[in-house]
């Protein structure tokens, strides 16, 4: 739908990649108010997820780059250095008479200043925590488990910060990503002003594709499903050792792509009643979330995973971490139930709990539903972005 308030706003949609910035540019071209579309995507696979019409500029050699490096291994990581060739790019296609550039992180750096010059706003998109955060974290559980987290690099760290500290605005999905942006701020006096910058928006999810099963599950064990990368930044070693004990009311699938750092841990773990499944085609998902009685993600950093918003909207009872935004869309015992990360005692008596309470299993997938109707479409996720980039050119 059009809104007649918003038809002068301009916008640019700059991502390396496609994560969430696919969803916006649909929302933001389908109200009017799309200039372009910027992506690595070519254009042939871009148009099997946006609408006809949608103005693209594309620089498919960097996906290409970026895809052989993960099939192959060969050579070194790419991700700054297609980091600096898609700014690059966004400096040659995103300046012009638009209002608003919104740029993901580590990608927009180079743009930013050209973009101010031309009278335009400047929003960085991070999916996540605070970088420095998230490195934190990650390399401490990795650590836990004898592996070398393979962090970031330090310069795109730096390229992410100078961006923080030079947009206008820095957009979150969640209010606990954008307290790791607070929390870093204090403790780095030029980061001081973070904290004013951030846009808390929360994600949303297709409601016709994801919704719950019509037909009553009938089956000896009840199936918790988890879906993402099966590693440690999901949290899954805690939940392998959380679901020992509980294989003989229920199965644990594990849906996604096995981390290559993870894989001769996963082989020696108890997987009595463990389902590994790896990676199922995005097509096939809502099939798979119907025929689920728990979701559970219990993620160590997140930024706002599309699947716990699926999940529910599927009307499945949830369990998971603060760190997967909990709060911000689900009430401990309400929903959900909420555990704090890496507390396998904690997990698995929740675990168990649903398990064993049909009734308030029943009670959680109805209000899961009810809650994600109430302000988590992709419709609600666009009407508040276009409210923060008005407010940002209007603040001008």
């Amino acid at each position: 739908m059009s809104d007649p308030n918003i038809e002068d706003l301009k916008i640019v949609v700059s991502v390396h990649g496609r994560w969430h910035g696919f969803d916006l540019a649909d929302g933001l071209y389908h109200r009017g108010v799309l200039a372009r579309l910027l992506t690595t995507y070519p254009a042939s696979v871009a148009a099997k997820f946006l609408p006809p019409g949608v103005p693209l500029m594309t620089a498919p050699w960097l996906e290409l780059r970026r895809r052989f490096y993960d099939k192959t291994g060969i050579g070194g990581k790419p991700d700054l250095a297609i980091a600096k060739s898609f700014a690059g790019f966004a400096c040659r296609h995103a300046i012009g008479k638009v209002d608003v550039l919104v740029g993901w992180s580590s990608a927009t750096l180079e743009a930013i200043p050209l973009a101010h010059q031309a009278g335009m706003k400047v929003v960085i998109e991070r999916g996540s925590s605070h970088i420095a955060h998230q490195t934190e974290v990650l390399s401490e559980a990795y650590q836990e488990f004898g592996l070398k987290f393979e962090a970031t690099h330090p310069e795109i760290i730096a390229r992410e910060e100078q961006e923080y500290e030079q947009a206008d605005a820095i957009a979150v999905p969640t209010n606990f990503a954008a307290e790791t942006f607070r929390a870093h701020g204090e403790n780095m006096g030029e980061n001081k002003g973070l904290g004013d910058k951030l846009i808390v928006n929360p994600y949303g999810v297709d409601l016709l594709r994801f919704s719950p099963n019509p037909e009553p599950l009938v089956r000896d064990k009840l199936r918790i499903v988890f879906v993402g990368g099966v590693g440690i930044r999901k949290g899954v070693p805690w939940l392998l050792r959380a679901f020992e004990g509980l294989s003989d009311v229920a199965e644990l699938h594990l849906i996604g792509p096995v981390d290559k750092d993870f894989a001769k841990i996963l082989a020696g773990e108890n997987l009595t009643g463990v389902v590994v499944r790896g990676a199922v085609a995005s097509n096939d998902l809502a099939d798979e979330l119907q025929a689920a009685d728990i979701f559970c993600l219990p993620s160590l950093e997140e930024g706002f995973p599309l699947s716990l918003l699926q999940a529910m909207a599927s009307g499945l009872p949830v369990v998971t971490t603060p760190e997967a935004g909990a709060h911000d869309i689900l009430d401990h015992e309400g929903e959900g139930l909420i555990v704090p990360s890496k507390d396998v005692a904690a997990l698995h008596d929740a675990l168990r709990q649903l398990s064993e309470d049909s009734d308030a299993r029943h009670q959680m997938a109805r209000a899961a539903r009810a809650r994600v109707e109430q302000g988590y479409s992709w419709d609600d996720y666009i009407d508040r972005a276009i409210a923060a980039y008005r407010m940002l050119v209007e603040k001008s």
